[in-house]
């Protein structure tokens, strides 16, 4: 049996976890609503960006149509991934879920573009062909991230070096239930360029582009890409803060039940050392009395 000095260490420890995880957990709480808060101030712009687009690709033409191109006729396609895990464990299933997502959608030897350390480490030692990584902000993702990963696609698709672009990202339907998905990003499709309700214009207006539609629709593939791409790392990163606040409510949760048992097992060894030194006293009493 545990001594009354060994269980008061065991309770010092288990104070000290609990002290940590209700900080995490208060941590990842205040992030998750900066970065929904965020991903929302944004909406306004990338809905303009994506009703221009679709305006200038229903007029039919060009060389807009490239972008638009499946390349079905090639008898090898090139499919690059993009890959968003997080920089952190701590998060119960998230990484992992993302990672089983990829080897059950993307056969070893596709090309593979990780955001984040964990997801990096493991295609390392598997047999995949790592073509870029890239490094969000532990804070919270920046558009300029976004922008980077996105011209780098866009050029990719626009030299041949690929011929499909994806994204593997984690999707938050709840704060306790968050589920990987995958977007098609290039080539482009009509029907994702439909603006919503929100964001449509008024009708019979006429829009005229300078210097010309090809140009202007070349200027905004990078920027329409971006917004997709920054919704994914916002998306993910939320569902990382989800994943991680879940966890440590659950860690906190365990701390105190187990705080809960050491107290009882240490009032059951202080009793015990009562009633010991009780014993003693009585003994001795009655062996001078005899």
């Amino acid at each position: 049996m545990d001594t009354m000095r060994d269980i008061r260490l065991r309770m010092r420890s288990v104070r000290q976890s609990l002290q940590v995880t209700t900080a995490m957990k208060l941590i990842s709480t205040s992030k998750l609503r900066k970065a929904r808060r965020r991903l929302e101030e944004t909406h306004p712009y990338f809905d303009a960006v994506r009703q221009t687009m679709h305006d200038i690709a229903q007029r039919g033409g060009g060389e807009a149509g490239r972008w638009f191109d499946e390349r079905a006729g090639k008898e090898s396609r090139k499919t690059a991934v993009l890959v968003i895990t997080s920089d952190r464990g701590l998060a119960g299933g998230f990484n992992n879920a993302v990672i089983r997502f990829v080897e059950q959608n993307c056969p070893e030897g596709s090309i593979l573009l990780p955001v984040g350390g964990i997801g990096k480490r493991y295609f390392m030692e598997k047999d995949y062909v790592l073509l870029a990584d890239y490094s969000v902000s532990a804070k919270e993702p920046s558009v300029y991230e976004a922008r980077d990963i996105a011209a780098f696609a866009a050029e990719l698709f626009k030299a041949g070096r690929v011929d499909s672009f994806r994204v593997v990202y984690t999707k938050m339907l709840s704060v306790v239930r968050q589920e990987p998905e995958i977007i098609d990003l290039l080539p482009l499709e009509h029907e994702k360029l439909e603006p919503g309700r929100r964001s449509r214009r008024g009708g019979g207006v006429t829009y005229n582009y300078h210097p010309d539609e090809e140009s202007v629709f070349d200027l905004l593939v990078p920027k329409y890409l971006k917004g997709v791409v920054y919704g994914a790392l916002v998306e993910s990163f939320a569902s990382e803060q989800a994943a991680r606040m879940t966890a440590m409510d659950a860690a906190s949760k365990n701390a105190k039940q187990m705080l809960d048992r050491l107290q009882l097992l240490y009032n059951r060894a202080r009793q015990a050392a009562i009633t010991g030194e009780v014993s003693e006293i009585v003994a001795g009493a009655a062996a001078l009395g005899g």
